[in-house]
């Protein structure tokens, strides 16, 4: 069975957001929380996650993420309304 990709945003423990993709929610938030998902969560400290959107695939999530990353901060949490 072909895994679900997702886009999603985080907010790390200084209030900073972190966008990232993955196939599996549960498992990349455990690793987030573990110090085992990104350097930059890793330095920042893994609060909670914001959001999470399905893709189509793997790439359709890639280009969600990029579109994401390049929104104000605070225009961020609306891509997903």
């Amino acid at each position: 069975m072909k895994k679900q990709w997702h886009v999603y945003i985080l907010e790390c423990q200084d209030g900073s957001f972190y966008t990232g993709v993955t196939n599996d929610i549960d498992a990349r938030m455990n690793a987030h929380a573990t110090g085992k998902g990104s350097k930059y969560v890793y330095k920042k400290g893994f609060k909670k996650l914001l959001q999470a959107r399905p893709c189509k695939d793997k790439s359709d999530a890639c280009k969600s993420e990029y579109e994401i990353k390049k929104l104000p901060r605070n225009q961020k949490l609306g891509w997903f309304d």
